[in-house]
């Protein structure tokens, strides 16, 4: 059987391991051919594709139920579920999500794109198979750097608390530092410990032992300590903490065996209560410079298959927002030692891992654990650090609890830098980060900013790192405006004050962050139409320069606002808002997400879907004003409209 033949996992059913090996090699080769044209996530699809297959060789897919953690390892999932054929559209819009969408195929049972999920999700399914008596496997497969988060912990505690209810967690160990050796010895105590045989006869001794008419129906504390000691022996020192907690542990077994892995699996399924079969994988498994850099290869832009290299760019590009931040943020750290880099596993994506390098003392990795390192960085400025948490929008969603109570609240100096924030393409919904301005305008005692260029980002760093209080900066995703960088010296701006880029008197722009070169773009265009458009770069959400915005939308009478965030509660919320508690009753145009999900697609496409581009956004604002002329007119009367 070939790869391009399956349409349904069950289909795997009955194979011969040598048929399965075969299938696991077609795997890699459509992987890495898919990736390495458009880009995607590489290294951890390629670690579990045996994985995936003797998992599923176990399984009925027509019943059980699968949740693979963060969705970017079940590449090979995707690849066995009938999506052989439009793979080489992942990613792009309209074709294969990056992640598992339920819409999307009925074998993806759960959607995720951020980690540590799955646990609770399958267990919420198990609870639920049980109370309606049916009888169906549920799987959760999660990494290791998954269970990092608080979420998956407190997910395997209270699973360990219910020993009848079934539940198989497949830990996907691509970290061998920290795990235990794989090997006979592990394998043969696991067998042997879990064996029909050994069960009956530890469950019959120890009842036996319970009956016998001077120990009332109770175990001695001494038998108690003696079953305990042996059970140690067959368990790793990894194993034993899961143990504790109430699953039973198998493992550490080889991730690309597959003979041994549905043996272990078929033994899981027999088991009772909860279940954590530990399985070492390599990330990058089978393409050599994804083997040799796990965190390079992660994911990946476009390259070339027989060198490894990203195809390099038509042209010169400005350095990205994360870069230059990171960079600012060393130079920042080496002329005050009090300023700290906190990211939550992140260190690449924000720019921090230049932090990591040149100064690792002020530098802090804690994971997937975004709700820690917010409330570390709380009490990091309790003792007079300058926390710099960068983390990127979407996942900062998580810790919303975290910024208002332990850092709000007490009016805690900690700088947030929202890396990705807007459209971030193709990862689709779970990673657009639309909602930050909207959470981060109801927060007490926060001054919140984005700047319109990577100039105006390295004086908002040092603006807030300066500030006594919380501030959030947020940064969108991809290249700055090729704008000169200081080197040195960054001059902090005034808090509350926005600027004033070009003037005009038939409307008025007020945009935020990196929607102000579109902005301008856009009164470029109303120029040509007639139409004199005065812009504002507004800096600041939190405060709002309203000495600058009031009084031009009294004078010019229509305003327009744009943000690439969502309206709702957003920025242009925010200036509506200020118009009308000081009685300045004009028109409003907000311009940005309406209430819709963003789903994959490049961001130039998204943004078109969306109108968010000059050319839309000329024209709308034409069909709603009119001519310069019969606005001008018109303007002075009417209400407030959002």
């Amino acid at each position: 059987m070939h790869l391009s033949e399956l349409s349904h996992p069950n289909q795997l059913h009955g194979l011969s391991t040598a048929e399965l090996e075969a299938i696991a090699r077609q795997i890699r080769e459509r992987h890495l051919e898919v990736v390495s044209t458009s880009g995607g996530h590489l290294g951890p699809g390629l670690g579990v594709v045996e994985l995936t297959l003797a998992l599923y060789q176990t399984l009925d897919l027509e019943r059980d139920k699968v949740v693979w953690d963060v969705g970017h390892q079940a590449y090979p999932h995707k690849l066995v579920t009938g999506r052989y054929k439009n793979f080489d559209s992942l990613r792009q819009k309209n074709g294969v999500a990056g992640y598992l969408k339920r819409s999307e195929s009925r074998f993806d049972h759960f959607g995720a794109g951020h980690a540590s999920t799955s646990i609770s999700a399958a267990l919420g399914m198990a609870l639920a198979r049980d109370r309606r008596g049916e009888d169906f496997k549920c799987v959760a497969v999660i990494g290791d750097g998954a269970l990092t988060g608080g979420m998956a912990l407190e997910a395997i505690n209270h699973a360990g608390h219910l020993p009848k209810t079934k539940l198989l967690v497949v830990l996907n160990d691509n970290d061998m530092s920290i795990s235990p050796p794989v090997g006979a010895l592990s394998t043969y105590l696991n067998r042997m410990r879990l064996s029909p045989p050994l069960q009956f006869l530890q469950g019959n001794a120890e009842e036996a032992i319970k009956h016998l008419p001077f120990l009332h129906g109770e175990l001695p504390n001494e038998l108690k300590t003696l079953k305990e000691s042996m059970k140690r022996l067959a368990v790793p020192k990894v194993g034993a903490v899961f143990e504790e907690l109430g699953f039973t542990y198998i493992g550490p077994i080889d991730g690309h065996d597959i003979a041994g892995m549905v043996r272990t699996f078929e033994q899981a399924h027999r088991t009772e209560g909860p279940v954590l079969v530990h399985v070492a994988t390599t990330k990058g498994k089978g393409y050599a410079y994804a083997e040799a850099d796990q965190v390079g290869y992660h994911a990946q832009s476009a390259f070339d298959l027989a060198t490894g290299k990203a195809y390099p760019s038509s042209k010169p590009k400005p350095p990205g927002y994360s870069k230059v931040f990171g960079q600012t943020l060393v130079k920042l750290c080496e002329q005050d030692p009090t300023v700290v880099g906190i990211t939550a596993a992140m260190a690449t994506g924000t720019g921090l891992d230049l932090l990591e390098k040149a100064l690792p003392d002020q530098y802090f990795d804690v994971g997937i654990a975004e709700q820690h390192a917010v409330t570390m960085a709380a009490g990091m400025a309790c003792e007079g650090l300058k926390p710099v948490v960068a983390i990127y929008s979407t996942f900062l969603q998580r810790a919303f609890d975290q910024l208002i109570h332990d850092v709000g609240i007490q009016n805690l100096p900690v700088t947030f830098v929202l890396d990705r924030a807007g459209i971030v393409g193709a990862d689709g919904p779970t990673h657009q980060g639309q909602y930050d301005i909207s959470y981060f305008r109801a927060i007490p005692n926060f001054t919140v900013m984005a700047p319109k260029d990577e100039g105006e980002l390295q004086r908002m760093l040092v603006t807030s790192i300066q500030h006594s209080g919380p501030c959030a900066l947020r940064i969108p995703r991809g290249e700055g405006e090729g704008v000169p960088l200081a080197e040195e010296g960054f001059l902090p701006l005034e808090i509350g004050r926005g600027e004033l880029l070009t003037d005009g008197d038939d409307l008025l722009i007020v945009a935020y962050g990196a929607m102000v070169s579109p902005a301008m773009a856009t009164a470029g265009l109303l120029q040509e139409k007639g139409m004199r458009a005065a812009v504002i770069n507004a800096r600041f959400l939190r405060p709002l320069d309203e000495a600058l915005i009031l009084p031009m939308a009294q004078r010019i009478g229509r305003v327009v606002t744009m943000e690439e965030a969502a309206l709702a509660g957003g920025f242009g919320s925010a200036v509506v808002e200020a118009l009308v508690d000081h009685n300045v009753l004009v028109p409003v145009l907000r311009i940005g997400i309406a209430d819709v999900l963003v789903d994959h697609a490049s961001p130039d496409q998204s943004k078109q879907s969306l109108g968010l581009t000059p050319p839309q956004m000329a024209e709308r604002i034409l069909e709603r004003y009119g001519s310069p002329l019969a606005s001008n007119l018109a303007g002075a009367s009417q209400p407030v409209a959002a």
